[in-house]
């Protein structure tokens, strides 16, 4: 899997509703390898998506359809100054990859010093993870080449999700989690409070 994450900050909020709306009924039949995505609005105004492809080459093919870039110069005027890309080659879904049914949300940014192990821990925590926090339906983590990373993790609800945050946890699994916060370093929170999940359909 490849993960493509396009971020900025929004001026005109229906506008960009309604080319987003476009491309899902216009230019996704035709993105090749195409997975889907999470993207929505959070509260500083930021709107991020993050997209997934069968492949870096796939991303790359939709990148460079005379559609796509159509469409992206109109709906690039939906944003009030510059739109960052960051593309992910190595992707690790946890608990599945996370859940269209989700209701919340939350994605982290930042740079880590060791991204293979970054990915151990989650891959390592996940059982127990799911078995203490239940609300947690799941999630993935995408590097790229100079260890810049994006957590993205999936929430029932984001009442249950505040509601598990202060739970006690094990020691052995608190010594995961600090070690994954250390791995973090600083991070970039983005709560999507109402997310828009989308998985292609398969023809």
């Amino acid at each position: 899997m490849f993960i493509q994450v396009v971020q900025g900050k929004v001026s005109d909020e229906a506008g960009l509703r309604r080319c987003m709306d476009r491309w899902a009924e216009e230019l996704q039949p035709g993105a090749t390898g195409f997975l889907g995505s999470t993207r929505g609005m959070s509260e500083d105004g930021t709107f991020i998506v993050v997209a997934r492809f069968e492949s870096e080459e796939a991303a790359r093919r939709n990148s460079e359809r005379p559609e796509q870039g159509a469409w992206w110069a109109e709906t690039e005027r939906c944003f009030d100054g510059p739109v960052s890309f960051m593309d992910c080659p190595e992707v690790t879904e946890w608990l599945g990859g996370g859940s269209d049914d989700a209701g919340f949300v939350q994605i982290m940014e930042g740079h880590t010093s060791d991204a293979a192990r970054m990915r151990e821990v989650l891959t390592q925590a996940g059982d127990q993870v799911h078995q203490l926090r239940p609300e947690i339906v799941g999630g993935t983590l995408a590097t790229d080449s100079g260890g810049g990373y994006v957590e993205t993790v999936y929430f029932t609800s984001e009442a249950e999700a505040r509601a598990h945050e202060k739970i006690e946890i094990p020691d052995d699994l608190r010594s995961l989690f600090e070690e994954e916060g250390r791995l973090m370093g600083d991070v970039s929170y983005f709560d999507l409070h109402e997310p828009m999940l989308v998985t292609a359909r398969r023809t």
